[in-house]
């Protein structure tokens, strides 16, 4: 009989303990007191939302990166164009240029190069000094827009660059252009 009732008591022992080592390995959640004694628990909720947050500001981001050079490629592949051996402006060349004054306006962190551009007809010289000419109208008229001119710089490459490169009245009037390039 002593050993039966050892035998229960042994049993029960080893049954607590096997409840208690069960209790005490289940997942606690910690519980941090802030300054106003006011308890806040960090939960997989709260880290599921803050991961979220993360990755759509991180989206938001990107789309922005994306749009802003959109932005840059829109305003370099839009060029203005010119009359044979003229430098003043278009009516649509002025168009053109108020909108890339408004832009360069609202973003001072961007430098701007005009290239002057001619066609084949002429010396080398004449037209480097007519592409020279065009590219400087053309800074001109975006510093009376209000554009820094310190963000603007000119060069000319004449007829060195053609745009399209045949010999016909449609060729160079594709050449005879100022193109715009961006740096930061």
């Amino acid at each position: 009989m002593f050993s039966k009732r050892l035998f229960e008591v042994l049993f029960c022992l080893m049954l607590g303990v096997a409840l208690l080592s069960t209790v005490s390995c289940a997942k606690k959640q910690v519980a941090v007191s802030d300054a106003t004694g006011v308890k806040s628990g960090v939960t997989d909720d709260s880290a599921d939302r803050a991961r979220e947050a993360e990755r759509a500001r991180m989206m938001e981001l990107e789309r922005a990166q994306r749009l802003a050079q959109q932005q840059v490629e829109a305003f370099q592949n839009e060029r203005i164009y010119f009359d044979f051996d003229r430098s003043d402006l278009r009516s649509e060349a002025k168009v053109i240029l108020q909108k890339k004054a408004e832009w360069l306006r609202s973003n001072t962190e961007y430098r701007l190069v005009v290239e002057g551009h001619c066609d084949e007809r002429g010396t080398n010289e004449y037209n480097l000094a007519l592409g020279d000419r065009r590219a400087n109208t053309t800074k001109d008229y975006l510093v009376a827009l209000g554009v820094d001119d310190m963000r603007i710089s000119t060069i000319s490459y004449g007829e060195e660059k053609p745009l399209d490169p045949g010999h016909n009245e449609e060729a160079w009037s594709q050449n005879r252009r100022a193109e715009f390039r961006l740096s930061k």
